[in-house]
């Protein structure tokens, strides 16, 4: 089997009319005071190290004096409209503490840091180039999954709030020595986490594309995981891009569950994570339909892609409704007509380690 990788670097993807109409309908569409474009004209940049004395490959960039005034005030605004729909008595307590930018990646973001200055605390968000991909993964993430996203866009702009977590990479080397019950809970909720990537097509879940949150429960914890990269939302034609248990960076947690979860036990929580997304189709059926409405008539791939994950997907649910599909968008739809149909079949998750 190839690689799991994308085959090519994927170019962000226009946000067409029809989409940009669905966001304003519900809100995710506003002005901004300030474009992407804008932050590109800072004039210095330093690399920004970790406590450990890594490189995180972010640099810190800084402007000049005639702009950071106009750039730290957007700023605040921007962070009152995700958090406070825009109410300006906010503004009075924050500043801008750092503006940092990645130079990998699609969208290239600017992630800020906002100080409360009442009680030093902080928050981030990110600005990136607008991608319909990724807009599509986000809204489905909403929509779909246990977690709320926030986010707002203008033209070529994306804002994004920042998602808490530990990166799952982090997270794989310092957290995976616990209890038995929390490796357990562990190992679950990446069987559930797998499975909800897989019926969307949300690609590319390797460990420092998503983050895990901990909730400390009654005995022992919680465990979340949460994608934080859409980029790959149904672009590549491998079946198994979709499917985390295939990425080798996700093998610690695929060992872990080897020692713990028999056959039997990974095809229930299969079960009960497609019964929850079904659930939430049905909660959301109005908007979720006008999505899809909007989403199988886009270009998010190429022909030759979505014809190689649409026979891919026929032959792993021995079902040729999805040879009819054209684009991306049907497949989804396809996907999760065949769950809330119950004639999904999950994916063989025996914990045998990735690809």
């Amino acid at each position: 089997m190839k690689g799991n990788v994308p085959s090519r670097k994927k170019e962000p993807i226009p946000v067409r009319k029809p989409l940009l109409n669905y966001l304003k309908r519900h809100n995710r569409s506003t002005q901004l005071p300030l474009q992407y474009e804008d932050l590109l004209r800072y004039e210095s940049s330093v690399p920004l190290i970790d406590q450990s004395g890594q490189d995180t490959l972010w640099e810190t960039v800084y402007y000049s004096q005639s702009d950071y005034k106009e750039v730290n005030e957007a700023m605040k605004r921007i962070y009152a409209l995700l958090k406070t729909d825009g109410d300006v008595e906010v503004l009075d307590h924050l500043t801008v503490a750092r503006i940092d930018f990645c130079t990998f990646g699609n969208t290239k973001p600017f992630r800020v840091r906002i100080i409360n200055r009442l009680n030093d605390n902080y928050d981030h968000f990110y600005i990136k180039k607008a991608d319909a991909s990724r807009i599509y993964g986000l809204e489905l993430e909403d929509l779909l999954s246990p977690n709320r996203v926030t986010y707002l866009l203008q033209d070529k702009t994306l804002i994004e709030e920042h998602v808490a977590g530990i990166p799952g990479d982090d997270f794989m080397k310092r957290n995976l020595e616990d209890t038995p019950f929390n490796q357990i809970r562990i190992a679950k909720e990446f069987i559930k986490f797998n499975e909800r990537c897989f019926v969307r097509l949300l690609g590319d879940m390797r460990a420092y594309n998503y983050v895990i949150d901990i909730t400390p429960d009654i005995e022992g914890s919680q465990f979340r995981m949460r994608a934080i990269d859409f980029d790959q939302q149904s672009f590549e034609g491998r079946k198994s891009f979709y499917l985390p248990q295939y990425f080798k960076e996700n093998n610690p947690i695929i060992f872990l569950g080897m020692g713990h979860m028999a056959p039997e036990t990974v095809k229930q929580y299969q079960l009960e994570e497609r019964s929850m997304i079904a659930a939430r189709v049905k909660a959301s059926k109005e908007q979720f339909t006008e999505l899809m409405d909007v989403m199988v008539d886009d270009e998010l791939s190429t022909p030759g892609k979505t014809l190689q994950l649409a026979e891919e997907l026929a032959y792993h649910h021995k079902n040729n409704r999805f040879l009819d599909c054209r684009t991306m968008g049907e497949l989804v739809l396809t996907n999760i007509q065949l769950l809330l149909e119950k004639d999904f079949k999950q994916s063989i998750l025996s914990f045998q380690g990735g690809g």
